[in-house]
């Protein structure tokens, strides 16, 4: 099995100037290959909707590529190579020749990924060139790199790389036994240097165990963004949200307030950009830890199937299209209200948190499957009728049972029963949902147990045999 640990690098002074370097020669490259890329793809392409007076081919030329451009490192090596825009003249031989071919390796894959896509066809954007914000890590791999024993009170290892030398790492968890490092990673963050330490190990074995889904074994979740609710399961309790960035707006606003305000370049500006990016990082950290904190409370039931919903997540937080009257004139649309609502679902992460319970689902003999959530927020789950038809209601209450049905929990059920093949088919008759065939009596009592234990005393806000 391979994973990764993250440790805090301790470089000393004149290892921080040297990986500094590194990072200023690799960018240089990396933006030195993508200007080739661009400019072949210019020079040699013809348009399709036009023409010229006298119509001319021009001269083709090899194409750049990965095996091509590495070909290039040679040639380099031999001399200094003076960057254009700052006359800096830098030495490549300085750089291990893995790191400058992984940095190839990285143009292959971002114009590979622009020009034809991934396996399903889907395009991401061009390729951008590589400022100092954006080019912060360096990998090493193949021979060289050895980790040696710890040396005060197991707190530290000590990490030798080609042409560095032995640096420090604070170890704050200690290495399996029996993995083996592969690559080395270095990222250079807002608070310091770290070293991301790749592993195999092979008494780990990569399995996907074989669960027979039972209604006991598995677990439904509905995200839910409602007040202070994170996520509501199938066995009738919510876990609560963080909202790190809603927290901490005030205060990132008013220090982006004050960078805005002071001279480009000027030293006050660039440690306003400082502070203003380690509260960045603090909002990030934060969020990735309530989301492993979020899935070990999940973990620890001892649940062994995972039910969540499928998301288009980026359509959830995409703009709304603007809307013209029949003068051309641009007319209000509710993109004000949704501008929060966006904001509220990138606070929430469901997408980092999704992935690191699957992580960890599967290193605890567990799974974590998506099912569609068409119809599992206004279906009762306990019998066919369709309850929750506005997002306004969020509690119902049966007069004929007694019950107050809580409308995320309600959900997280229906999920449940999706992904056990439990749910009613449903099909739209004139814009209505209509049900078609349903076994909804075969988990009736399961699910009203759940109700049960959630809520029975009716609420004082609703009359009888309403909804709110």
């Amino acid at each position: 099995m391979k994973y990764t640990y993250q440790y805090r690098l301790l470089p000393t002074t004149i290892q921080k100037l040297e990986l500094n370097y590194w990072l200023r020669v690799c960018r240089y490259w990396y933006n030195l290959q993508l200007g080739e890329r661009f400019n072949w793809w210019e020079e040699n392409r013809t348009y399709t909707d036009r023409c010229p007076l006298i119509c001319h081919l021009p001269e083709l030329k090899n194409r750049p590529n990965y095996y091509n451009q590495k070909k290039q490192l040679p040639v380099l090596k031999q001399d200094f190579v003076t960057v254009g825009w700052s006359y800096e003249q830098v030495d490549f031989t300085r750089i291990p020749s893995q790191t400058l071919q992984e940095v190839s390796k990285r143009v292959d894959k971002a114009m590979n990924r622009f020009i034809t896509g991934d396996k399903n066809g889907n395009r991401s954007g061009k390729p951008r060139f590589k400022n100092t914000a954006r080019f912060r890590s360096l990998v090493i791999e193949g021979q060289g790199i050895n980790l040696h024993s710890c040396s005060v009170a197991g707190k530290y290892l000590y990490l030798c790389l080609p042409k560095i030398g032995l640096m420090k790492v604070r170890t704050h968890r200690h290495l399996p036994n029996g993995a083996i490092l592969k690559q080395v990673q270095i990222i250079k963050k807002a608070d310091g240097w770290y070293v991301n330490l790749r592993l195999l190990d092979e008494t780990v074995p990569s399995f996907k165990p074989e669960i027979v889904l039972t209604w006991s074994n598995s677990l439904g979740m509905d995200a839910v963004l409602h007040e202070n609710d994170y996520l509501a399961t199938s066995v009738g309790f919510k876990l609560p949200a963080l909202k790190s960035s809603r927290n901490s707006q005030q205060k990132l606003t008013k220090i982006s307030q004050r960078k805005n305000s002071k001279k480009r370049g000027s030293k006050a500006r660039k440690k306003l950009a400082k502070r203003e990016s380690r509260l960045h990082q603090k909002i990030a950290r934060a969020r990735r830890d309530h989301a492993y904190n979020t899935a070990g409370k999940l973990l620890k039931t001892g649940v062994k199937v995972f039910f969540i919903e499928l998301l288009n997540l980026k359509g959830l937080s995409k703009r709304n299209k603007p809307l013209q009257d029949d003068n051309g004139n641009y007319i209000p649309n509710g993109q004000s209200a949704k501008s929060g609502l966006n904001k509220s679902w990138s606070d929430a992460a469901f997408g980092q948190f999704f992935s690191i319970l699957k992580y960890k689902a599967e290193k605890a003999g567990a799974q974590v499957l998506e099912v569609n959530p068409a119809y599992s927020s206004q279906l009762l789950s306990y019998k066919d009728e369709f309850v929750f038809t506005n997002t306004n209601i969020r509690e119902y209450w049966d007069e004929e049972l007694n019950l107050s049905i809580d409308r995320d929990i309600n959900a997280g059920i229906n999920i449940k029963r999706v992904g056990l093949g439990l749910f009613p088919t449903i099909k739209r008759r004139k814009g209505n949902p209509v049900v078609i065939k349903s076994t909804t009596n075969s988990t009736s009592k399961e699910v009203l147990l759940v109700h049960k234990l959630w809520a029975t005393e009716k609420p004082a806000s609703v009359p009888s045999g309403q909804r709110r």
